[in-house]
């Protein structure tokens, strides 16, 4: 599928959904009463989703993925406070609680990561320079090596015995 706005990007999506939840746990007490590291972890979950909208308006490739590896240089950050949070569940009775929802905001920071490292890899080996660079002339030579590519598929296929062609 193609994106046309960055709002449809499956891990823009779920890292507002990440930010979403870290918002509504910083709210709570006791980490409504720890300003700095509730300001900083808030900071850096809003940087994931963001970067991941900055490098998709820039429309190159390469600044594409230089803001898919920031983004994902604060999803460690927002699960490096939460490991944090989760050793002082273990030595503080005001934060046992939130175990179970420190937890799950940790596996949910790492899907977002995994998810920004995958989109940054098949990046990486794209031939595509992005949509800054795409013309009238480099959209028709690549409609053009598409067609060529799926015919030879079907050479292939009909050469391996697979379907034939219509009318045969």
């Amino acid at each position: 599928m193609k994106y046309e706005r960055f709002e449809q990007l499956p891990v823009w999506q779920a890292a507002v959904e990440l930010a979403r939840r870290i918002y509504e746990l910083a709210k709570r007490p006791p980490l409504r009463h720890e300003r700095s590291l509730r300001d900083q972890l808030e900071r850096a979950v809003v940087s994931i989703s963001n970067n991941i909208a900055e490098g998709f308006e820039r429309g190159t490739t390469q600044e594409l993925l230089s803001f898919l590896y920031i983004a994902r240089g604060s999803a460690g950050e927002v699960r490096s406070m939460l490991c944090l949070f989760e050793a002082l569940v273990s030595s503080l009775a005001e934060f046992e609680g939130l175990k179970s929802e420190i937890s799950d905001l940790k596996s949910r920071g790492e899907g977002v990561s995994r998810q920004l490292r995958g989109w940054a890899d098949s990046l990486q080996n794209s031939k595509i320079p992005g949509q800054r660079y795409l013309t009238d002339k480099t959209r028709r030579a690549d409609q053009s090596r598409k067609g060529r590519e799926e015919f030879l598929r079907e050479l292939e296929q009909i050469r391996h015995g697979g379907p034939k062609a219509p009318g045969q």
